[in-house]
């Protein structure tokens, strides 16, 4: 009985599922990828890549956020004032993941300052009064919302474990966005 060669792939099962043999074999090729194993069929470079922009997206967001928080006047401020720490704290969390999954991948995860806004989608607004603040912010989620659906429909079934990180995240800006849009409905006065 003659042997494939290793780097042959092994035909699946008519079911698509690979008998145990040849996942024993295949997990033992290859061990210093991790979690990347050979059924990983996206570019891995260019997940990295929209992973790291995403990264940087949030990381502007969340400087954002934080100026308005700590800009904030007004009759109203208290209440957004919380909204926008808020918010803070969830884009905080978005780019926790982004960073770990960047690593599992094999990546880095760019932090640079110097090039973080030139490689975010969403812009840095400072916002004139509350309500532009309010409005700067629901504009970036839905730049966000967009770029997430768009990475999203990029990786497809490719890369299962980053197109649930990015549909959880899209799910909370989407959630942002409504809040936003809910703020600016009901606003009094200018």
């Amino acid at each position: 009985m003659s042997k494939k060669p290793a780097n042959q792939p092994h035909p699946a099962k008519p079911n698509g599922i690979t008998d145990r043999e040849t996942l024993r074999e295949r997990a033992r090729r290859n061990i210093e990828d991790g979690a990347i194993t050979e059924s990983y069929s996206a570019d891995r470079e260019e997940v990295i890549k929209l992973l790291n922009d995403a990264l940087a997206t949030e990381y502007v967001c969340v400087l954002r956020y934080y100026r308005h928080y700590y800009m904030a006047k007004g009759m109203l401020a208290d209440a957004v004032k919380a909204e926008f720490l808020e918010h803070a704290h969830q884009e905080q969390d978005h780019a926790g993941k982004l960073a770990e999954r960047i690593v599992q991948l094999g990546g880095e995860p760019d932090f640079n300052p110097d090039t973080l806004t030139a490689r975010s989608h969403a812009e840095y607004k400072e916002g004139s009064d509350l309500r532009d603040m309010v409005r700067e912010n629901l504009v970036a989620e839905r730049i966000a919302i967009d770029s997430y659906r768009e990475m999203i429909n990029f990786i497809g079934d490719r890369d299962t474990t980053t197109k649930r990180i990015l549909e959880d995240i899209l799910a909370q800006e989407e959630e942002h966005a409504d809040e936003f849009a809910d703020l600016l409905e009901g606003w009094i006065g200018e």
